[in-house]
């Protein structure tokens, strides 16, 4: 199985024959990253009124779109792949308007992935319990107004993920605050760290590692990452 960080929350992920774009974003003058243009089987989205996590216009027809908000109470099957939904919201702190959003989780290939969305607040026990398992964590690291770095390490410390990829944060492009990336990983230590060259990696389930290890992806839409 292939995981790519296209940029910002959106990967391409390939497995089992299906390619599965996440919270793909609208390429305006805020977010100012180039558009999603890959191809594929299913887009899952953690909303549907979040242009950094929603928009779908620019990936080209043929897909099966699934809003995660509108199936946290029991998920959906597409394409013989089970999407299930955790129910989450934006800063409760940091937000006027406080929006829903939703996690969701998927098996390819017999690895358990996790797409923690535009969560904002710490999580709740049924929250974490709905992650257990997970092999595979997409974060957001980027800090308020997305889930504080603080309580981001406690859902890690819990749930155990043998793979944690980075999202949403400072990269080139996007003209919002995020924290850079640097800020996340220093609270970790740099045995567990890798940083490929490559905006994607492979990951199998008899090749997982047996504790956690940090994957700092370079976003394939947006350069460089700092």
């Amino acid at each position: 199985m292939k995981i790519k960080w296209l940029a910002h929350a959106a990967f391409l992920i390939e497995g089992d024959g299906l390619r599965i774009i996440t919270d793909p974003y609208e390429p305006n003058d805020i977010i100012n990253l180039p558009p999603i243009l890959e191809h594929a089987d299913i887009v899952v989205r953690s909303s549907d009124d979040d242009e950094a996590h929603c928009f779908v216009g620019t990936i080209p027809e043929g897909f099966e779109l699934v809003t995660a908000t509108e199936i946290v109470e029991h998920g959906v099957t597409v394409r013989g792949v089970k999407i299930d939904a955790i129910w989450s919201q934006e800063s409760l702190i940091h937000k006027e308007v406080v929006r829903d959003n939703a996690m969701y989780r998927f098996t390819l290939e017999g690895v358990n992935i996790a797409h923690l969305g535009d969560v904002g607040n710490p999580l709740t026990k049924k929250q974490l319990d709905a992650l257990a398992g997970v092999d595979v964590l997409l974060t957001l690291v980027g800090g308020p107004p997305t889930i504080e770095l603080d309580d981001l390490d406690k859902v890690i410390d819990t749930i155990r993920p043998k793979i944690i990829i980075p999202m949403h944060y400072r990269i080139p492009g996007p003209r919002f605050f995020m924290l850079p990336v640097t800020e996340f990983l220093s609270r970790y230590p740099a045995e567990i760290i890798h940083r490929p060259d490559s905006s994607e990696i492979e990951v199998s389930r008899n090749t997982l590692p047996d504790r956690p290890q940090i994957y700092v992806l370079q976003p394939a839409l947006a350069g460089q990452s700092s």
